[in-house]
């Protein structure tokens, strides 16, 4: 049993010590040199005295990041990555929240965190790796001696999600859950040392736990791929086959940018490409079934799952065709977690009726640090267990099971409308508008004011044609009453439609 994920790194590199771990542009790093470079980081942890204590992780996207993730683990704290690009008013919130212990940085980075809101300790990564070669008994010692106090459920990171306050919510997560997570990855998807992963989710992003832990765990390799070439996607192709990378796990936006510009006319990856992961948001089949159509033999895998499960909590591998207007399922849940879908008393739902997605299991969240409140409203007891304490997570995602028995995503409860007497959910417009062929992004919001559907659209067509066309699929009391056409969707940070950038057009 572990109950660090550190003892994965461990054992990985006394097996394949010279074996590349991670690579970004500039730099790459073996098992060896990751176990070495964190420890290294884990011991001056341990010199300041910092036990189970929030440790912030201010650097450029890279394998230093990775080295100070690993540093906070082997000390038996828990680290919460804060990017480089992120604004001001956001940074300076996550601090409040948070009260860091220290700031893992650079020399030339701690002058840049100098413009927030933050007088505490800094480790200034540079100085704490120039001791590597001066490990011995009594520095491993210490590293044991502060592991062993660790178990468990101590917490492994907290990342930030938006906060509909517009105070951010830091989600904890222990080893325990990122341990299940990691078994159940690397087991379904045969995830071995011969594997090489193309990251592209942020570090603050949960979708890059699997990339990072299936890693550590398995001895495969990980390519952190440069930001710029998700909007190159010819180069971007051409960057997997170079690098020979097998596997990506990618959030929807990023592979429908490479179908809308045919890029797999240009890179032939049937030799390269084995499994592609997603998760993140709705994948629309009428993209999907460009990937499928190009690259006929890879395993396509639809995983769904908020931040507060760690990163998700059911999968779907596609195994059968669906038509362009079709919903993807997100299938059923994973092993050793339940879902429980709930009708607004709090009953399970019958037949094809929808409810609220509902989580129990060793993957949820031990709640939003520091915020007691949110985390009594999201995290509360099991309504169908009144026996013994058990809690569940209330994902505010509505759902319903289809003929197969599975999961098929409809909306967030939030985005459930009342328009015009009836309940709709603005995600089953989306899936229709997907399935057109000029459509390669879209997004509907609801203008509460003026009680109006309001469709964006990148690209330029008219709200008449797009209403005959979906009217087979929605019923009219569902269709766009207005059209915004845009140049280009704006995608937040973590490369989703920013739903916050569109009510501006409102």
């Amino acid at each position: 049993m572990k109950a660090n994920v550190t003892y994965w790194l461990d054992e990985t590199a006394a097996r394949l010590p010279d074996k590349t771990a991670f690579a970004d542009e500039k730099k790459q790093v073996t098992f060896g040199q990751l176990r070495t470079q964190a420890r290294a980081v884990a011991y001056e942890l341990i010199e300041r005295g910092y036990f189970k204590r929030p440790v912030v992780v201010f650097l450029e996207k890279g394998v230093d990041v990775l080295v100070s993730f690993m540093g906070a683990a082997y000390s038996c704290n828990f680290y919460s990555p804060i990017d480089v690009d992120m604004p001001g008013s956001r940074v300076n919130k996550i601090l409040e929240v948070l009260d860091p212990a220290v700031v893992i940085t650079t020399a030339e980075l701690k002058g840049v965190f100098a413009q927030y809101a933050y007088q505490g300790e800094f480790l200034i990564l540079e100085d704490a790796l120039a001791g590597c070669d001066q490990e011995g008994t009594a520095r491993d010692e210490k590293i044991e001696a502060a592991r062993r106090k660790g178990i468990d459920t101590d917490l492994l990171y907290v990342l930030f999600t938006s906060g509909s306050t517009g105070v951010p919510k830091g989600v904890t997560i222990n080893h325990r859950s990122v341990i299940d997570y990691t078994d159940w990855v690397t087991e379904t998807f045969q995830i071995t040392e011969q594997d090489s992963f193309g990251n592209q989710a942020p570090f603050y992003f949960d979708n890059s736990i699997l990339d990072i832990y299936s890693t550590i765990k398995t001895g495969a390799t990980t390519y952190i791929v440069p930001k710029n070439l998700f909007a190159q996607p010819v180069l971007l192709l051409e960057y997997l086959k170079e690098k020979k990378i097998n596997t990506i796990f990618w959030v929807p936006s990023a592979l429908i940018v490479v179908a809308k510009l045919k890029a797999f006319k240009n890179v032939d990856l049937s030799d390269t490409l084995r499994r592609v992961l997603f998760c993140g948001e709705v994948m629309p089949n009428k993209q999907l079934n460009v990937w499928r159509k190009f690259l006929p033999d890879v395993l396509y895998a639809n995983l769904y799952g908020p931040t507060e499960i760690t990163d998700a909590c059911t999968y779907y591998i596609i195994d059968r065709e669906f038509a362009d207007e079709e919903p993807l399922p997100i299938g059923k849940a994973m092993p050793n977690t339940d879902i429980l879908v709930l009708n607004d008393k709090n009953e399970p739902v019958a037949g094809e009726e929808s409810g609220e997605l509902c989580v129990r299991g060793t993957s949820l969240s031990m709640g939003y640090y520091n915020n007691p409140e949110k985390t009594r409203e999201a995290f509360v007891q099991n309504p169908l267990n009144p026996c013994v304490p058990e809690l569940i997570y209330r994902t505010g995602d509505i759902v319903k099971y289809n003929e197969y028995g599975e999961l098929i995503y409809l909306s967030r409860k939030d985005f459930q409308i009342k328009h015009m007497g009836h309940r709709i959910e603005l995600g089953e417009i989306e899936t229709a508008v997907s399935s057109l062929e000029e459509i390669s992004l879209c997004c509907c919001l609801y203008d509460e004011r003026r009680q109006k559907i309001v469709l964006f659209i990148e690209g330029e067509l008219e709200k008449a044609y797009i209403n005959e066309k979906i009217s087979h699929l929605v019923p009219e009391y569902m269709l766009p009453n207005k059209l915004i056409t845009l140049e280009q969707m704006p995608i937040n940070a973590n490369g989703k439609i920013d739903r916050v950038k569109l009510k501006e057009h409102l």
